[in-house]
Formats: C-alpha cells, sequence, structure tokens
C-alpha cells in the first residue's frame, strides 16, 4: 500500500555528470606538466654488440651501501681517480653488477656518476 504524502522521485539525469567529468578530465590534463625529471642513457649489448677489444675493463659492483671498483670501496668524487689506473692510456670498459639489496635511487646515481668517467663505456651486467 503506497504511503499517502510520498513523492515520487525522478530519474537522475547522467549528462549533467558526465560533462562535468568530461572537464575535469580535460582540466586535469591541461594543467598538468608532461616533461621528463631525469634520463639516464643506457645501451643494451647482446648479440648485436660490437666484437670485443682489448681495451682494460674495469668491475664496479654497487650493493646496498657502496660502490666497488675492483673491490676497492670509492665514493662518487674519487670514481675517476680510482678507473685512472687502470687505464693504460686508452678507452676502458667499466662492466657494472648489482646486487639485489642495492636500491633503485643507487643503481640511478652510480650510472649518473660512471657516465661522467672519460673516456669509458660501460655495460651493466644481469
Amino acid at each position: 500500500m503506497p504511503r499517502v504524502g510520498a513523492k515520487r522521485r525522478g530519474r537522475l539525469s547522467m549528462t549533467s555528470l558526465i560533462d562535468v567529468i568530461f572537464l575535469l578530465l580535460l582540466f586535469f590534463m591541461l594543467s598538468s606538466t608532461f616533461s621528463k625529471f631525469g634520463e639516464i642513457e643506457l645501451r643494451v649489448n647482446g648479440a648485436s654488440a660490437a666484437p670485443f677489444s682489448d681495451s682494460p675493463v674495469v668491475f664496479a659492483r654497487l650493493d646496498a651501501t657502496s660502490l666497488r671498483i675492483n673491490g676497492r670501496e670509492v665514493n662518487a668524487e674519487n670514481v675517476e681517480q680510482a678507473v685512472e689506473p687502470h687505464r693504460r692510456g686508452e678507452r676502458v670498459t667499466l662492466l657494472l653488477s648489482v646486487t639485489s639489496d642495492a636500491s633503485a635511487q643507487a643503481l640511478a646515481d652510480a650510472l649518473r656518476t660512471l657516465a661522467r668517467v672519460p673516456d669509458a663505456d660501460f655495460s651493466v651486467m644481469e
């Protein structure tokens, strides 16, 4: 039995809701920035890599707390000086090994540091 004083509720129009959602989407798309905060150039060495050269190879190891070059712990400022004795007057190849406990930020910092070493190619080992 229907109530005597009850009003019947009308259907809600979805058109205005869709318009508002579209305007909000448009606003956030146009007001946000699509800039790149930082880029690190990585080259993939695989089957198409250049043949092995006789350039000196320097091993770098990154773990949770430190960066080691040929077994000796170095900080970011001393990487170039740590690589220099192994250079023998020519280009050097740096191989970076990353342990599982190293953070992504530490890897990014190490890659930026190794990229600053002059006359050096570096690869990240699997």
